[in-house]
């Protein structure tokens, strides 16, 4: 279809593509005079008065499908989202069924509903443009990224490789598309790509896991700009380290060999090395690093892992995104929750928290171990970490035969009282007991409590 000449090129605001509003027949000289002075306006790049101009052209004849898609599309490229919407819908009302910017104006709609992160409307929204128009680039593209962002990756390849059947030298399409090779290449493709890359025999024929985790990690390495670190880290760049794919032509994209690889992952871990010893880590303790998640920032190879990449980038900025081997994993809020959930269930039966430096006067003070203190004495310990635990002792005032649990909460209000002497300190039998017959601790020397909660 041969459409009349553009009124103004509007690149949409997501960044997938640049589309082209052509000019109706104008209707009237007003009208026509109107947008020819709002398309100048755009073209300097004056939006906000492209806007205003445009604005004049609707009062002049609101139904007009030129002058709302010229308003709207100068709005969207202001970011003004709910406007344009509104005036993309007006032009679909007035829109005769044989207009040929049914399709434009959907896949619009569509970007206007991913800017605002309304992932199902704007699916709907390319979907209605491409039955309009089933080699819309821009709307197969919006398509691609919102299957992509739903995890369905080989469909996502399937909607840029239409894009780029229409339009092959589109580089959103198509950087998208290299980003997804791991996910959509067959076994063969894999094999073929490892073999470019001199990473396996030629005569394999068999791709095996390890094979494709070579791939996944090698293309990984490539889309982080890996080629250009090792230029960068090269001032005499090997040759051997990159492969030119499709040379000389406009699809022509530079990759790592095998051995290119293995020389920016062992020039990124020295190079980590050294980051991480500038934020005052122990070389003993840099191999032994973690992430947040508790993931290695070093493989053994002394490679930087996936999960250390990130590591090693913040570290570049001054900031500190490992764990030293004596700390632990910050648990997740779906842990902290649980954890808030034990602790109200146990305050609720009448336990209250202590420290952990009340926990160690408990031991020494009863000399009862730990393990005493949890099975015989009552204590209830949670886990927040590894490392990190809360106490809880038992408060309320139990039966003769279950006294030896409130122990703790005695020898706890006892030290509390020192600091504040307004705190009452309950009585004890067993405590009592204890030192009428001048016994100095709770337990004996294998740990084990002198009384029984029967005594």
């Amino acid at each position: 279809m041969q459409f009349p000449k553009p009124l103004f090129n509007l690149c949409f605001a997501v960044g997938l593509s640049c589309v082209v509003v052509p000019a109706l027949q104008a209707q009237g000289t007003a009208l026509s005079s109107c947008l020819e002075k709002g398309k100048e306006l755009f073209s300097q790049q004056q939006y906000d008065k492209s806007s205003e101009q445009f604005a004049k052209c609707v009062a002049l004849n609101p139904k007009d499908v030129d002058a709302q898609l010229s308003l709207a599309g100068s709005l969207l490229t202001q970011d003004k989202l709910d406007e344009a919407k509104e005036h993309f819908n007006v032009a679909l009302k007035n829109m005769e069924r044989t207009s040929p910017y049914w399709s434009y104006t959907y896949s619009m709609l569509g970007d206007i509903a991913l800017k605002q992160q309304q992932n199902d409307q704007a699916l709907e929204m390319y979907q209605q443009s491409l039955q309009h128009n089933a080699a819309n680039v821009n709307s197969l593209i919006g398509k691609g990224v919102i299957i992509e962002y739903q995890g369905n990756k080989k469909e996502a390849a399937k909607a840029y490789t239409s894009a780029l059947a229409v339009e092959p030298l589109n580089l959103v399409a198509r950087k998208r598309l290299i980003n997804l090779e791991p996910d959509y290449f067959s076994d063969e493709a894999i094999l073929n790509a490892l073999k470019q890359r001199y990473a396996i025999a030629p005569e394999t024929t068999k791709l095996t896991d390890k094979d494709r985790e070579l791939f996944r990690q090698i293309h990984s390495a490539e889309q982080r700009r890996g080629v250009e670190y090792l230029k960068h880290k090269y001032p005499k760049f090997p040759p051997e380290y990159t492969i030119t794919l499709n040379k000389d032509t406009d699809f022509a994209r530079e990759i790592l060999s095998y051995s290119g690889y293995q020389a920016l992952q062992s020039g990124l871990g020295q190079d980590a090395v050294n980051a991480f010893q500038k934020m005052n880590v122990p070389l003993k303790d840099v191999f032994s690093l973690r992430d947040k998640t508790g993931q290695p920032v070093f493989d053994e190879n002394s490679f930087l892992t996936e999960a250390g990449i990130p590591v090693y980038s913040e570290a570049l900025k001054g900031k500190k995104a490992f764990l030293l081997p004596n700390e632990d994993v910050p648990p997740t809020e779906k842990e902290i929750m649980k954890t808030q959930s034990i602790a109200q269930r146990l305050k609720d039966e009448g336990y209250i928290e202590i420290s952990r430096s009340e926990f160690a006067m408990l031991q020494q003070t009863t000399k009862c171990p730990a393990e005493t203190l949890k099975t015989d004495l009552g204590v209830r310990v949670v886990p927040l970490t590894k490392h990190r635990l809360r106490y809880f002792v038992q408060s309320k005032t139990l039966p003769a035969t279950d006294a030896l649990k409130t122990v703790p909460y005695y020898y706890i209000q006892l030290e509390r009282s020192k600091k504040n002497p307004s705190i009452q300190v309950p009585k004890n039998s067993v405590v009592e007991y204890h030192k009428y017959f001048g016994h100095a601790a709770i337990c004996l020397d294998d740990g084990k409590p002198l009384l029984q909660e029967n005594y």
